[in-house]
This record gives structure tokens, C-alpha cells and sequence, in this order.
């Protein structure tokens, strides 16, 4: 019954990622792009991130804090094991496509969190809360459709954070210990749902101060890992960037260590890769840019699209180039590994590298727990009210356990599933409200 599943699961996947996902997403990364053209401002936004715009009194968070919480959400396996499947499935030229669509997904990201400033809502503490399932709700007309869409967002939103935000970093996270050091699925499951139970059940401050703390520091633990193994690959960057550009448009065929590929191969697994790894367009970094007390939707926006940048353009990229030129700098070290092990046999050649990246992917994957749990939470206050928040927290920290130790195909097969279904309520909204959206600085 579960393998029928799966399969079921598997081939809708494979329908709507594939084709109407990858060409909605595309289309309206596209149309925000040409309409508001915030990626302009991108190394402004970069510095609006870093610098406080006000003492924050009300219990909302900082821009800063908002952003780490997306980050949190979305960095890590997607970075290190996606883009890895990707290049094995599409060649180097997928990295390119890959690339294209974080540069062009920012302007998406920009669009949602404008929105999500605008039609945030702030409660009796003083904290604010937003996300699709608010912005559907109130700016979408005749009411009664906007409050059904914001419904069904919310609850795709719990079941993606029960599903790619829990038992499937659970999994992750049992699986590198087991395999790098032999730790039992238990004790890691165990340990994982305590750390992660300690951070969550502080609240939102709790979630923020984690996330500005852990992830920053990881995210420039790993650049500085991949810049060095780029350091000693150096003569091979520029014939990387040449078959990447190449191999994008033409294909690469087999031999050199890569397997034989083709333009629409390259296109689908770089272009697919890249919407799900910074998910812009499924709209959960609106629901962290809502939490900001920042009054500007403008500026919060332009904070919150950095995420795509950092999480796509930089991360990805490093961690494809560090993959492509280790190929070519040692034919044949892929052998023995599987499509999401390229990073892993890149990382052989640096000292107690695939420790250091097992210990990586287990960080982030922590975080990614604590960053989904507030998606999640949100979620569940939406629908329930603050009363459900504590039951949430309590499943959640079971399903942390249950995900170290159970079979995560139908769990996976699941998430993605519901994350696809995400978009068309989101896109909906973005689309309906567009006019609403202003041009950064216009």
C-alpha cells in the first residue's frame, strides 16, 4: 500500500513540478521582475539588513532576525544536496539555470513580503503577524473567497512544516549522524527534538535569537569551506564558468565525470532546483516578513528578498562551482557516490572535510527545524488561534522523533506535493494585488 503510494504521490510530482509549477513560477518571476526590478537595489537591501532602523520595543523582530528565520527555512540540504542532484541529473549547465531563476525569483520574493508588510496584522502584545493566508484575506474580493484561499494556505502551510520542516530535516539529520559516526537514529532523534523543543517553546524572541545566532556564523563556515576548495581547483574556474555557459544552452555529453545531458535537462533541473530550493513563489518567507515591526513594507521587502539572494545566488552557486571545477580537477572521484554525494566527494579532498560537511548539513537542518516550526505555528494560530499553538508544539517535537527513525519516501513524496499546491493560492493573491505592490524607491 505505501509503495502505491509513494508511486501516486511520485508521478503528481512529476506532473506539476515538471510542467505547470516550473512555467507559473517562471512566468511571474518574470513578470515582477520587468514591473518592479527590485534586484536593483540588492546591495542596498543588503545593507537595510544590517543596519537597525529602530529600537525594537513592541515585540516584533528586527529585519535582521526576520531574515535569519527565512534563511533558516530554506538554507541547508536544498544547498548542499540539491544542487548536487541537479548537476548529476542536468549537467553544469543546470547550475546556470539555477542561478537565473534565484536572480529573477527575488522580484517574486520582494512582491509577497510587500504584501505581507501591508496586510500584517499586529496582536495584543504588541508582536505582528503575516503571510499569504492575511494578505488573501483581506485583500482579496469577494471576502468570503480571500478568507476560504487564507484557510487553505494555513493548512498547507502546517503540513508542510510537519512534513519539509520536521520529519524530513529529522531524517537528514539521523541519517549523517548514522552514516559518519554510527550514532543511533534514536538518540539523534531524541536529542534533535530537545534542542529543537528548547528553542521553540521560548518564542518568537527565542526562534529569532537561534536563528541570528546560528545561522549567520554556519552560512559563513561553509562559503569559507567552498572558497578554499575553489582556491585549490583555481586552474580549473574559468574552464567550470566556460562548460557551465556552455553546457546550458548545448548539453554535455557523457565522459569527465559527468553524465550525458541536453538543454531541456539542464533547464528542468536547474530551473526546478532553484524554486525549491528559496522558495519564492510558495510564499513562506512572507510569513517570517510579516513577524518585522518595521512600518515600511517597502523596506522589509527589499530585506526579505535578500534571502533569495544569499540562499540561491551565493550558496548555490559556491557550492556548484566547488563541485564542477573538483570534477574536473580529479576525474573519476565521483565514482561510489549517488546523485546528492557530489558535494560530499568534493569535501574528500579538504582535511576532515566530510566531517565538517556532515556536521554542516546537521546544523542547518537544525535550523531549517526552528525556522519551519514558526512557519507552521503561524499556520496553526491562523486557523485555531493561540489555544492550538501549544498542541502544534508538542506534535512537532514528537514528529522531530518519528522522523529520525521512519522510512521518508512517503513523507518526502508528501511534502512536495503540498508545497506545489502552496503556489496557486500565493500567485493568485500576488497577482490580484499587483497593483498594490509599489517599485522600491519609485
Amino acid at each position: 500500500m505505501a509503495t502505491w503510494l509513494v508511486s501516486l504521490l511520485e508521478n503528481m510530482n512529476g506532473l506539476l513540478w515538471n510542467g505547470p509549477i516550473l512555467l507559473l513560477l517562471s512566468a511571474t518571476h518574470l513578470f515582477f521582475t520587468v514591473r518592479l526590478n527590485p534586484q536593483r537595489h540588492t546591495f542596498k537591501a543588503i545593507r537595510l539588513s544590517v543596519t537597525p532602523e529602530k529600537k525594537n520595543e513592541k515585540g516584533g523582530l528586527s529585519g535582521f532576525a526576520t531574515l535569519a528565520t527565512t534563511l533558516a527555512a530554506t538554507l541547508g540540504t536544498g544547498n548542499i544536496v540539491g544542487i548536487s542532484t541537479a548537476i548529476a541529473l542536468g549537467g553544469p549547465g543546470a547550475l546556470f539555470w539555477c542561478f537565473l531563476t534565484g536572480l529573477f525569483g527575488m522580484a517574486t520574493a520582494y512582491a509577497e513580503c510587500y504584501l505581507s508588510g501591508l496586510h500584517k496584522k499586529q496582536l495584543a502584545d504588541g508582536s505582528y503577524v503575516g503571510g499569504p493566508m492575511y494578505v488573501l484575506e483581506q485583500g482579496v474580493r469577494p471576502r468570503r473567497l480571500g478568507m476560504t484561499l487564507g484557510k487553505f494556505y494555513a493548512m498547507c502551510v502546517i503540513c508542510a512544516a510537519i512534513g519539509a520542516g520536521c520529519t524530513t530535516q529529522a531524517s537528514a539529520i539521523a541519517d549523517a549522524a548514522h552514516s559518519t559516526w554510527n550514532i543511533s537514529p534514536h538518540l539523534t532523534g531524541m536529542a534533535a527534538a530537545m534542542l529543537t523543543g528548547m528553542v521553540i517553546l521560548g518564542g518568537i524572541k527565542s526562534i529569532g535569537r537561534f536563528c541570528t545566532r546560528l545561522v549567520p556564523p554556519l552560512s559563513f563556515l561553509y562559503m569559507g569551506a567552498c572558497i578554499l576548495l575553489l582556491w585549490q581547483n583555481r586552474s580549473f574556474l574559468l574552464p567550470s564558468l566556460s562548460l557551465v555557459l556552455t553546457s546550458a544552452f548545448t548539453g554535455r555529453a557523457a565522459g569527465g565525470g559527468f553524465v550525458g545531458s541536453s538543454f531541456l535537462l539542464a533547464a528542468r533541473f536547474g530551473i526546478a532546483r532553484g524554486l525549491f530550493t528559496n522558495e519564492a513563489g510558495i510564499g513562506t518567507a512572507a510569513i517570517a516578513a510579516g513577524a518585522a515591526d518595521s512600518p515600511k513594507p517597502e523596506r522589509q521587502a527589499l530585506i526579505s528578498m535578500t534571502a533569495v539572494f544569499w540562499d540561491t545566488i551565493v550558496m548555490c552557486t559556491l557550492t556548484g562551482f566547488t563541485i564542477i571545477s573538483s570534477i574536473l580537477a580529479h576525474p573519476g572521484s565521483t565514482e561510489g557516490f549517488s546523485d546528492g554525494g557530489l558535494t560530499h566527494a568534493a569535501f574528500t579532498f579538504l582535511p576532515q572535510g566530510s566531517a565538517f560537511l556532515t556536521l554542516s548539513l546537521m546544523a542547518f537542518a537544525l535550523a531549517t527545524l526552528v525556522g519551519w516550526c514558526y512557519l507552521g505555528e503561524k499556520g496553526v494560530a491562523y486557523l485555531f488561534g493561540e489555544t492550538g499553538v501549544h498542541s502544534y508544539h508538542l506534535v512537532y517535537i514528537v514528529m522531530i522523533y518519528i522522523g529520525a527513525i521512519l522510512p521518508m519516501g512517503l513523507i518526502w513524496s508528501f511534502t512536495d506535493l503540498v508545497n506545489a499546491i502552496m503556489v496557486f493560492p500565493n500567485i493568485l493573491g500576488l497577482f490580484l494585488l499587483s497593483r498594490s505592490i509599489k517599485r522600491p524607491y519609485s
